[in-house]
C-alpha cells in the first residue's frame, strides 16, 4: 500500500473528505496563537529600550518559567479545566512566547528570520497534508519521536557548556527532522481524534481538545522555525 493509498484515494481525493469541527477549531486556535506571538515579538523588537529591558532583566526568565508552567498545566490538567480557562492559558502562552521570541531580532538579521519562517511554513503545510492524507500509521514512530525530543534537550544542555559549532549544527539538523515528522504525526493523531463521534457531541470537551491540539501543532511549528533559524542563522 502506498503512502497515500491507491486508486481514487490519492492526496487530492483524500482532501475532499469532510473536515471535522475539531480540525477546523484546532487550526483556528493555532493561527490565532501564532498571530499573537508574532505581534508581541514585533512590538517588543520595535521598541529598543523595552526590548533591552526584556532581554537583560528578570522578564525573560519569568516568561520562560511561566511558559513551562502553562504547558504542563494544559497537558496534565486539561480535562479538569473549563474551556474558558484552557483557552485563556493558551492565549497567555502565546503572548509569553512572543516575549521570549522577541530576542531573535537582536540575534539574527531580518533576511534570515524571513527565510526560516517561510521555510518552516512550507514544510509545516506539506507535512500537515501528509499527516492528514497518509494511510501509514505514524503512531508506530511515537517512541522514537519522544526519544528524539529528549535527545535534543540533553544535547542542547550539553552544548551550553561545550559551545561546539559542530554539535550545534547536528542538533539543528536533528531538530528540523524530528519536528517535521512530529507535525505529520500530530496532524494524524488529531484527525483520528476528530473522527470520534462522542467528542463531536460534547461541546466542552471539543473546545478543550481543540486547544490542546492547537498547542501541539503550534509547538511543532515554533520549534521547526527555531531550528531552521539556527541552521540558516547568520549572527549579527
Amino acid at each position: 500500500m502506498g503512502l497515500f493509498g491507491s486508486g481514487n484515494q490519492g492526496p487530492v481525493g483524500a482532501l475532499r473528505v469532510e473536515v471535522r469541527p475539531l480540525m477546523r477549531m484546532v487550526y483556528t486556535w493555532m493561527t490565532v496563537g501564532l498571530l499573537i506571538t508574532a505581534v508581541v515579538a514585533l512590538v517588543i523588537a520595535g521598541n529598543a529600550s523595552f526590548a533591552r529591558t526584556v532581554r537583560t532583566g528578570p522578564i525573560m526568565f519569568g516568561a520562560i518559567i511561566a511558559e513551562l508552567a502553562l504547558v504542563i498545566g494544559l497537558s496534565f490538567f486539561l480535562r479538569r479545566l473549563s474551556p474558558f480557562v484552557a483557552s485563556l492559558m493558551f492565549l497567555v502562552y502565546a503572548v509569553l512566547n512572543g516575549v521570549t521570541l522577541s530576542i531573535i531580532f537582536a540575534v539574527y538579521n531580518i533576511g534570515t528570520i524571513q527565510l526560516a519562517f517561510f521555510s518552516a511554513a512550507g514544510t509545516f503545510a506539506a507535512m500537515t497534508v501528509l499527516g492528514y492524507t497518509t494511510e501509514l500509521d505514524l503512531s508506530q514512530y511515537r517512541n522514537y519521536l519522544i526519544m528524539g525530543v529528549i535527545g535534543l534537550v540533553i544535547a542542547g544542555v550539553v552544548n551550553i557548556f561545550m559551545q561546539s559549532s559542530g554539535l550545534d549544527l547536528l542538533i539543528s539538523m536533528a531538530g528540523v527532522l524530528i519536528f517535521t515528522v512530529l507535525t505529520a504525526y500530530d496532524t494524524q493523531a488529531i484527525k483520528r481524534m476528530a473522527a470520534d463521534p462522542t467528542i463531536q457531541e460534547d461541546g466542552s470537551l471539543l473546545m478543550k481538545l481543540s486547544i490542546m491540539g492547537a498547542l501541539k501543532l503550534y509547538l511543532d511549528f515554533i520549534n521547526l522555525f527555531l531550528y531552521l533559524l539556527r541552521l540558516f542563522g547568520r549572527r549579527r
